[in-house]
């Protein structure tokens, strides 16, 4: 599998999303910015992948915090103009940071300009070939996916990985509207013409309709058991705060699934647990996993950021 060499992806961890960097006769444009903390990195990254060019554009597939977090950071670097879903913009406009799960799921982002929006159906040129815009609702509401029919590429966001897609709040937009609009979206890149797949974490891969399989198994799952989906939410959600913070107290855990909006309501609405012990069943389905370790009195992962 080779990508055009007008695309360049820049291969991230789990705190950050991949950076897609595409050069053209239009400009140089890039698909998501990773994370904030990883924002000095991600200047370095791109700056490497333009070999000397400007960035003259932004893309944002959706606005999750390890997709736009190094939003800022460019905009001042490169002056470049920001495209973000249409729907995210009310959010992003206003900073509602419980709705971009940034202080609601104790996650950071900083605050940047909107220059124009983008909706699903919309067509755009990057890296020398023409891009539509697909609406991609589940993991976001609001996501997007971009397809080039003429070179037989999606960026697929967080909307498909090689072995799944990125995870579900069902209690935050309702169970059977997640459910709906995930399998929707998995419908309409079955439909598509895609080679190749871009996600938003991962490598690129080929294998586009194992990789469907696997989806709608997983979705399948998840659909006749909720609960399922909520504890692998809950294990996402607190392993995404580790690979930040890279330690936590373990006596302090309890007061932070409490404290932490995402945790506590997935707690009420799903396990109904003392924080006590639904933080010790955290730490026994991370260990158990192999995703964390104790390291004296901390909780430490082992999943790279």
């Amino acid at each position: 599998m080779r990508l055009p060499g007008s695309i360049c992806v820049l291969e991230r961890g789990w705190l950050s999303s991949n950076n897609i960097v595409m050069t053209g006769d239009e400009g140089a444009t890039l698909v998501d910015s990773g994370y904030v903390a990883h924002a000095p990195q991600t200047l370095v990254l791109v700056e490497y992948a333009l070999g000397g060019a400007r960035l003259e554009r932004l893309v944002n597939t959706h606005c999750h915090s390890d997709h736009m977090g190094g939003n800022a950071a460019l905009q001042r670097r490169y002056a470049c103009r920001t495209s973000v879903p249409e729907g995210e913009a009310p959010l992003i406009e206003r900073w509602d940071e419980d709705a971009l799960l940034l202080g609601y799921a104790d996650q950071r982002a900083e605050r940047f300009r909107i220059d124009a929006v983008i909706a699903a159906g919309g067509r755009l040129r990057m890296g020398g070939f023409e891009w539509e815009a697909i609406a991609a609702p589940g993991h976001d509401t609001h996501a997007l996916m971009f397809h080039s029919a003429e070179c037989g590429i999606l960026i697929s966001g967080d909307a498909l990985w090689e072995d799944g897609f990125g995870v579900l709040f069902p209690h935050l937009f309702g169970r059977d509207a997640t459910f709906a609009e995930t399998r929707r979206t998995l419908d309409a890149i079955a439909a598509l013409d895609a080679r190749v797949v871009i996600p938003g974490h991962g490598a690129p891969f080929a294998e586009v309709d194992g990789a469907l399989e696997r989806a709608y198994s997983r979705l399948h799952a998840f659909e006749e058991d909720p609960a399922r989906l909520a504890r692998h939410a809950a294990r996402v959600m607190l392993t995404f705060a580790l690979l930040e913070k890279q330690r936590m107290p373990i006596s302090f855990l309890p007061e932070y699934v409490e404290a932490i909006g995402i945790l506590r309501d997935l707690n009420r609405r799903f396990f109904g647990l003392a924080p006590q012990r639904f933080a010790e069943w955290l730490v026994h389905e991370l260990e158990r996993t192999r995703a964390v370790a104790r390291e004296g009195g901390d909780l430490v992962p082992l999943v790279a950021a």
